[in-house]
């Protein structure tokens, strides 16, 4: 499972990438986290609303940053 966090590292976009490792640590899935900062990348996904959360190449949030246990559902769910 790949996860992106999209974000060109502003506060929200920070606490999404630390909330997105502990909720794969409490989902017991591996997954590899990346922290997509080029605006062009970001543009690609359609995302104008950062902090974005992508799993898989499905962009599952933007603009909002997302509770632990949010993360751990969409993790289960994918």
């Amino acid at each position: 499972m790949k996860i992106e966090i999209l974000g060109t590292g502003c506060s929200k976009c920070k606490a999404l990438e630390e909330a997105t490792k502990q909720a794969v640590a409490q989902s017991g899935k591996f997954a590899q986290i990346e922290k997509v900062e080029d605006i062009i990348k970001i543009m690609e996904y359609g995302v104008m609303s950062t902090p974005g959360l992508v799993i898989d190449g499905k962009v599952l949030s933007t603009g909002k940053l997302l509770t632990v246990n949010e993360i751990v559902e969409l993790i289960k769910a994918n």
